[in-house]
């Protein structure tokens, strides 16, 4: 292949790439709302197990009419099991319990700070295939400081006085997020189908156990069709179809490229509540909006190789 047609492919994946970082942003951004509407009447522990058992069910069923045959090594379901710990049960039950004492703003703002915890992880201990430089760096300042923008001071307020506990759950969740990409690297010779389907079975057979023990669902008031249909909503999209976009952008735009995603879902989440429940859209939301995107294309898109700076460390 001659170097301009090397070079033409490439932009094209990156492309492909970005959108469907873009598409997961989305599915991600609007699973906010989708917890709101179930959690007054579905617990945190069961929505969680409904949800990850459901996308589980689903994902081994895609799997194995693709022709796919989940592993049958103990060590790789060991690895799966870890992943769906800190990319799906874990995260999950911490943001659907922090989203009952905390304003979605607020949640939205602490919840887009992955990319932080990525960036001081592989700097502190090399962590990750991607080698940092200085742009990323500059572009998980500007992504951050675009989700503040574009929540608005307001959002930030609740910071210190609102709920601590919530607060630092959803922090650890984050914490949860920025860890799961760079465990799931280990997984870059499988099929992304297969690995979402191993790591939410994982997370089925976790999760399952405790709603059973701590919330027993069987003895809850019926939910109306409203949390159910968000449930629903929340496994076969924003989990089945997510965990499989997911895991091939860890292959291909690593750790912080991926978890950079979390700045895009905070500015749809907003985008969402202005479309969809009315909510005020502002010159301020436009603005950091702008500087979200500026810091993720810094973090995704590498320079051409001859303007390529010295990577720090």
């Amino acid at each position: 292949m001659s170097p301009q047609a090397q070079h033409t492919t490439e932009q094209t994946t990156l492309a492909l790439d970005i959108g469907l970082l873009l598409l997961l942003s989305l599915i991600w951004g609007s699973s906010f709302t989708l917890i709101k509407v179930a959690i007054p009447t579905i617990p945190p522990f069961t929505m969680v197990a409904a949800r990850v058992t459901i996308a589980a069910i689903l994902l081994i069923a895609v799997a194995r009419a693709q022709g796919h045959a989940l592993p049958g090594r103990g060590s790789v379901w060991a690895a799966f099991f870890v992943q769906g710990l800190l990319q799906s049960a874990l995260p999950f039950t911490l943001i659907s319990w922090g989203e009952m004492h905390i304003a979605s703003g607020l949640a939205g703002v602490l919840n887009a700070t992955p990319p932080m915890f990525v960036l001081a992880i592989a700097l502190m201990t090399r962590l990750g295939r991607q080698t940092m430089s200085s742009r990323k760096i500059i572009g998980v300042a500007l992504g951050l400081a675009g989700v503040a923008v574009t929540m608005g001071a307001d959002a930030l307020s609740g910071i210190g006085t609102t709920a601590p506990l919530a607060q630092a759950a959803v922090l650890c969740a984050s914490l949860c997020y920025a860890l799961a990409p760079i465990w799931g690297q280990r997984f870059s010779g499988l099929p992304a189908i297969v690995t979402a389907a191993g790591a939410m079975s994982c997370a089925a057979a976790l999760m399952l156990p405790a709603a059973t023990a701590i919330e027993r669902p069987w003895t809850l008031p019926p939910p109306p069709a409203s949390a159910i249909a968000a449930v629903i909503t929340l496994a076969i999209v924003c989990t089945a179809l997510a965990m499989v976009i997911y895991f091939r952008l860890i292959r291909t735009l690593g750790p912080l490229g991926t978890t950079s995603g979390s700045y895009l879902r905070a500015g749809f989440a907003v985008a969402l509540g202005t479309v969809w429940l009315g909510e005020h859209f502002s010159w301020s939301s436009l603005a950091g909006m702008a500087l979200i995107l500026v810091g993720v294309v810094a973090i995704t898109v590498s320079p051409p190789a001859h303007s390529a700076k010295k990577p720090i460390g």
